[in-house]
């Protein structure tokens, strides 16, 4: 899409900002597989007697080893949705487990132990993608997630459609607004933005700092995990280490049971920290006013939405790099540096760091932050020294979108197998 106006840029933005950035608590996957059993068993009427659970590969590779939320430390698909289907409220979409109680994790524990929840692997679907089958007293529900982690694509209560988008072959967001989306039309909106006139954009950036400096706090005041984010902070406070030790606490706490909400990016709290808790940090050591700050994370998550666009929201190519990319990004805006230092320290990025494979939403994604947002710096460093991959090296293209489009290509097309792969060694098949 070509758009001639910046105020209709900024429009559009943030209309994607706005609906892209959401509180979402725990890691997406789980907590998507839950909220397809609580409003099954809502649509069954009837607590379900037998769950059966259709996922498409990528969501049982993020679901099957991270700790759910609220679970009392439980990991893994069938406590997931045993707990959306026993006491989850899906009118709170991505935080349906928040009001669980310990009562709740005992029954919950007890009905995966007797065998109540079945998983199957469905072929050929989209990447994220989930199905949940309730059974109750010769009744029957169904509720289908796909595209999206918060997007009904179907709802059945026995035989009868309540919801059937099946037809609609695209994401919940419409695809002309992301077509908008390029480095240089980000950076233009950014420098134009009038926060005093988008109140609802402002609040949202706002909520993303909170949020997600509150569970970086979180995961380097508690021994979550393997202590990345601490073990880094140990090694120095300069502000390279502390950015990156913040946004490793941050996935830390995430990755390990942390019932704190985070706003995501691209569907991923991980993500989402990526490119938010380092820019928070930079911005309080280099001085810079809070209103740069605000720009500086308009102009990130939109560099991150705009990688992912090409990519998907699940693949076998970890998150992180995209959305540490954008992070080193939106750092070089934060400094003054202009466009070419920006895209330098994105083609940088990508060029560098651009095979690191997603196996999985477990501990070690923080190790995966620190490592991405330390490749950023030094990508950022060499952008300002007027160094830059040139087109041909690897996958490296003519300029930063046809780079973009090139690591989209790779990882949404070229990784497929890789993803196969990944999925059967997780499952030891």
């Amino acid at each position: 899409m070509v758009v001639d106006n910046t105020h209709e840029l900024i429009d559009l933005y943030k209309q994607i900002l706005v609906s892209e950035l959401i509180p979402a608590q725990g890691c997406t996957e789980p907590i998507a597989i839950a909220l397809s059993a609580a409003r099954a068993r809502e649509i069954l009427g009837l607590t379900p007697e037998h769950l059966t659970l259709y996922l498409a590969g990528n969501m049982i590779k993020n679901a099957k080893s991270v700790t759910v939320p609220n679970s009392g430390g439980q990991k893994g698909i069938e406590i997931a949705a045993a707990l959306g289907a026993l006491a989850g409220d899906a009118a709170k979409l991505l935080q349906v487990l928040s009001s669980v109680t310990p009562a709740d994790v005992e029954r919950a524990i007890a009905y995966v132990k007797a065998g109540h929840v079945s998983v199957k692997l469905v072929d050929n679907e989209e990447n994220l993608y989930v199905r949940t089958v309730a059974f109750a007293a010769g009744h029957e529900s169904y509720v289908e997630i796909k595209y999206d982690h918060t997007r009904y694509n179907s709802i059945c209560f026995d035989g009868e459609m309540i919801l059937d988008r099946t037809r609609e072959q695209t994401a919940v967001k419409d695809t002309s607004l992301l077509s908008s989306l390029s480095v240089a039309n980000i950076l233009q909106a950014a420098d134009a933005l009038d926060f005093s006139e988008h109140p609802d954009l402002s609040n949202t950036l706002e909520r993303q700092i909170e949020l997600n400096q509150a569970i970086a706090d979180e995961g380097l005041n508690q021994p979550y995990g393997v202590e990345v984010g601490r073990t880094l902070l140990s090694a120095g406070d300069d502000p390279v280490t502390v950015a990156k030790a913040r946004a490793a606490a941050g996935s830390d706490a995430r990755m390990n049971g942390s019932d704190l909400p985070v706003v995501i990016n691209s569907g991923s709290g991980n993500q989402g920290i990526t490119v938010s808790v380092p820019v928070i940090e930079y911005a309080k050591r280099s001085g810079a006013s809070h209103d740069r700050l605000l720009r500086s994370l308009f102009v990130s998550n939109l560099l991150a939405i705009h990688q992912k666009r090409f990519i998907g929201k699940l693949s076998a190519f970890c998150g992180v790099v995209s959305a540490a990319a954008a992070a080193g990004g939106a750092i070089a805006y934060l400094d003054g540096q202009d466009r070419g230092q920006v895209e330098r320290t994105i083609i940088n990025t990508l060029g560098t760091a651009g095979g690191i494979v997603c196996d999985g939403a477990k501990a070690s994604c923080a190790a995966k932050i620190a490592l991405a947002l330390d490749n950023a710096f030094m990508a950022k460093r060499m952008a300002e020294q007027d160094h830059v991959f040139q087109p041909g090296d690897g996958i490296v293209g003519e300029d930063v979108e046809e780079t973009i489009r090139n690591v989209g290509r790779m990882a949404k097309d070229g990784m497929k197998s890789t993803d196969l792969e990944i999925l059967l060694i997780m499952t030891g098949k």
